[in-house]
């Protein structure tokens, strides 16, 4: 079996693809964006005829934190669905046998009852500040399974919530809340500044998965489940952002104060998954405590900046 991992060298990506390698998977092809730029189609193509794929495991993605969604939402939406449809429509082409396409909490509705049931993805319109993502991965969801129900294609969809992790991308410009904080406090810490700001009100509430359960799950995927209906994967532990600031605070060893700029947004106001699905078909569940995997995260970021 031949698998072609996108976005192997990202954050995620990283996780699936060593996960793979220790499962006894060798014949892996993980492109970088330098080689085949998957937004383009006759590249796609190329890569597909070069490579001649049997399975595909979809994680390569133009991604950020809140700030980054509002700044390019053009960007993001274009890039995203472009990959995807390029993607699906090149497994028809070259008789692939399988895709796994991994989507995100985003697509869920701004204001969808917690926890989120996968029945309800199409209640409501995602969180605007990033629903121009949300609705690319539902969107490429549905060619998916539009694919699978005219051309055959079998596949998975699976829908981590908030990933974190060591190698999280601690860039500014796409960081997601829980490297931005770890990288923020570090910073005020070593600065030995008075006071760090924080965006919103600090109410809003995450779910947060480790970055190698969802590694696990999305192998699983790939080798359990041919309905691309929607998965959840994530955690069961929810938390407001305010206490995950203390939590990284305390971790870090900060001990100025705390401001809340609340001319920011907050965001989706409540993330938290229903992963009774993911446990029934995946026979899985995450096995990583939040703290360890904080202070794994806080002390991986320390030792790659020091």
């Amino acid at each position: 079996m031949k698998i072609l991992l996108t976005g192997a060298s990202g954050f995620l990506g990283q996780s699936v693809l060593e996960k793979l390698l220790n499962s006894g998977y060798r014949d892996i092809v993980y492109p970088r964006s330098y080689q085949y730029d998957l937004v383009d189609n006759n590249q796609v193509e190329t890569l597909f005829k070069r490579n001649k794929p049997d399975r595909v495991i979809h994680l390569a993605a133009d991604v950020g934190g809140i700030g980054a969604n509002m700044k390019n939402p053009a960007s993001f939406f274009y890039n995203n669905i472009c990959m995807g449809i390029n993607l699906i429509h090149n497994c028809y082409l070259f008789n692939v046998k399988h895709f796994t396409f991994v989507s995100t909490v985003c697509s869920y509705p701004k204001f969808c009852e917690a926890p989120f049931r996968e029945e309800s993805i199409w209640d409501g319109y995602p969180e605007e500040t990033n629903a121009p993502y949300g609705i690319d991965k539902k969107s490429v969801m549905v060619m998916l399974q539009s694919y699978k129900a005219q051309y055959g294609l079998d596949g998975c969809c699976l829908v981590p919530t908030n990933l974190y992790g060591p190698r999280d991308n601690f860039d500014d410009s796409k960081s997601h809340v829980i490297p931005a904080l770890i990288k923020k406090f570090i910073k005020a810490k070593e600065s030995g500044a008075k006071e760090v700001v924080c965006w919103g009100t600090g109410k809003a509430t995450r779910e947060f998965l480790y970055v190698d359960d969802a590694a696990e799950a999305i192998v699983r995927g790939m080798e359990k489940i041919n309905d691309p209906s929607p998965i959840n994967l994530g955690s069961g532990y929810e938390i407001s952002i305010g206490d995950l600031v203390q939590k990284i605070r305390e971790f870090v060893g900060y001990e100025g104060e705390i401001v809340w700029d609340t001319s920011k947004p907050d965001g989706q106001p409540k993330r938290f998954l229903d992963t009774s699905r993911a446990k029934r078909l995946l026979d899985w569940e995450a096995n990583t405590v939040f703290d360890d995997g904080l202070k794994n995260t806080i002390k991986w970021y320390s030792n790659a900046v020091n």
